[in-house]
């Protein structure tokens, strides 16, 4: 099997483990019938997208300022 790399930047790190958060939350709930997955990590990867978005316009970091 070939050797797969993976380098996310930290901003991106922190989406995807957002993401893997709700995804476990469906898994949990029993929302995530087999065969399903695919679109449910979508879903769910959109979702904390979503939250990053609406927390990078509302929030001012500091290496924003200025």
């Amino acid at each position: 099997m070939a050797r797969t790399t993976l380098s996310l930047e930290p901003s991106e790190a922190a989406v995807a483990q957002s993401a893997a958060v709700i995804y476990a939350a469906y898994i949990s709930a029993g929302r995530v019938a087999e065969g399903s997955e695919q679109n449910w990590m979508e879903r769910a990867f959109r979702e904390a997208f979503q939250i990053a978005r609406m927390a990078d316009e509302a929030i001012q970091s500091d290496t924003e300022m200025g």
